[in-house]
């Protein structure tokens, strides 16, 4: 493993040498078309199961005690300089500075940590720190596996205030304010019906060994979103890297778990720090699927929204009304997008209202 004290200050060649032992297999993304479609049918054959059936972790009861004071964590972003990653990032601090101070809030301070390894044009608008990308080539396409060496680098040089921090994503924006949903080393996580380590077992123990224990104690879950005590973190971290790059290069594991696999990663690297999640399915919303919000806090917008103007789902087929984050790869999304037909889910009114509220308010919008 690589220590964390010298990730900070490791050279491209010490990188390269950490997958020294592996072959190298040929590896081709999936395009997020591909990705989209994937998605759908994973969807499709869960609804009746998966989506309704994630397994809950409750807290365990000796750390259900009344909490006399505010435990405030720090929100941490990934991001590149891509437009399709800016203006997502732009909306998700905008609803973070709305929801900061509310009451019931717990959110720090935040960081956009920006893996392109240069300064962009966001800088002055969103508080960021400019991290090293992996060398060239050794994400083989797969820009995910940039995320892990992100947080290792921000941890090892940042200066963070708070004892726990929140692991977020562009396409994030927070609807509640959201409290400190974990309690000492007991982070708190949501569960992806997707991620099923005990359905891959054999694939699973070829990084969790059966002598750590058994394989439910991988939680189905990815890094995000999570909040988490910063010590675990940092510990959990090098290990995140290493296990994904690992993943990576192993051809059964990277074909079996495509484009989630650092989210395996991370649930295997979580586990062999003895480190179990407690799962909150009101975490966050995914609309379509989600149809109200009720007390959730997050929604993440990472399924396309495709409607018939009658207000009936056409999910795997463009609708006659659309919302798709991937309908906008080169640029933002335009002010004022229309509101989908009547008949639609609350969950999808609101995500565009939300869109459109945030776009009126961020200045020279179409100029990122």
């Amino acid at each position: 493993m690589i220590g964390r004290k010298n990730m900070g200050r490791a050279s491209p060649v010490l990188l390269v040498l950490l997958v020294l032992g592996f072959f190298f297999a040929t590896y081709n993304f999936l395009t997020t078309i591909i990705h989209y479609r994937s998605v759908g049918k994973w969807v499709g054959d869960n609804l009746n199961g998966g989506l309704l059936s994630d397994p809950i972790i409750g807290m365990p009861e000796n750390v259900k005690k009344f909490k006399n004071s505010k435990s405030p964590f720090h929100v941490a972003l990934t991001a590149t300089d891509a437009p399709y990653s800016k203006w997502q990032c732009r909306i998700m601090y905008h609803w973070y500075k709305k929801n900061k101070d509310l009451p019931g809030s717990e959110m720090g301070g935040f960081t956009r940590i920006l893996h392109s390894g240069n300064p962009d044009n966001l800088m002055d608008e969103i508080p960021t720190m400019v991290v090293d990308p992996l060398p060239a080539g050794l994400d083989r396409g797969y820009i995910v596996l940039n995320r892990p060496w992100a947080f290792v680098q921000w941890l090892e040089k940042a200066t963070i205030e708070e004892e726990y921090i929140l692991m977020a994503e562009p396409d994030h924006i927070f609807i509640n304010p959201l409290p400190n949903l974990a309690h000492g080393g007991y982070p708190a996580g949501f569960p992806f019906f997707y991620i099923k380590p005990s359905q891959n077992e054999k694939i699973i123990r070829k990084f969790y060994p059966e002598e750590n224990g058994p394989v439910t104690n991988v939680d189905p879950i990815g890094n995000s979103p999570v909040i988490i005590r910063k010590d675990l973190l940092e510990k959990i971290a090098p290990t995140w890297m290493n296990v994904s790059l690992r993943m990576k290069e192993d051809v059964e594991t990277d074909k079996a778990f495509g484009w989630v696999l650092e989210m395996y990663a991370y649930a295997v690297a979580s586990a062999l720090h003895g480190v179990q999640h407690v799962l909150r399915k009101d975490f966050m919303l995914q609309p379509p699927w989600d149809l109200e919000i009720g007390k959730k806090f997050i929604i993440h917008y990472t399924y396309g929204c495709d409607y018939n103007l009658k207000g009936e789902l056409t999910y795997g087929k463009i609708g006659e009304w659309r919302f798709d984050k991937r309908s906008y790869l080169r640029g933002p999304p335009p002010r004022n997008l229309p509101l989908p037909p009547p008949g639609v889910p609350k969950s999808v009114v609101t995500l565009v209202k939300m869109v459109n509220e945030a776009t009126a308010n961020i200045p020279n919008w179409d100029t990122q």
